[in-house]
């Protein structure tokens, strides 16, 4: 349904650091960059960040990214602990959603509940 999706943050370079650390596990990239804004994506940018343009601070989102597997979700967590965001919850399966739904969320650093999210079963 989506074509592509824009957050504000605090600090764009660190901002992006952090999102190229954790998005490669899962198959994207920077693939654009211009006027502060940073683009990501696997074949065009999707997911893209800027400044914060308004007072105070940027309002939380909750961010759901796609892995084709548990063990991708598993590298975008340890991607994240490396990268010294708060956890909030380790990599498990979560019923309550559905069955097979495996994912992980962290927060970013501007307080965004960042999710790595694969939808199926693996023994």
């Amino acid at each position: 349904m989506l074509d592509h999706v824009g957050i504000q943050v605090r600090d764009v370079a660190a901002s992006a650091a952090f999102y190229e650390a954790v998005l490669a596990p899962l198959g994207s990239k920077r693939m654009m960059e211009f006027e502060n804004v940073v683009g990501f994506g696997r074949d065009h940018p999707q997911f893209w960040l800027g400044p914060v343009t308004a007072d105070g601070a940027p309002r939380e989102n909750h961010l759901a990214f796609t892995a084709p597997d548990r063990a991708t979700v598993d590298a975008f967590y340890a991607a994240a602990v490396a990268a010294g965001v708060e956890v909030l919850h380790e990599p498990k399966e979560w019923p309550i959603y559905h069955p097979g739904y495996y994912g992980a969320f962290v927060r970013d650093f501007d307080g965004n509940n960042v999710e790595a999210v694969y939808h199926g079963s693996e023994a």
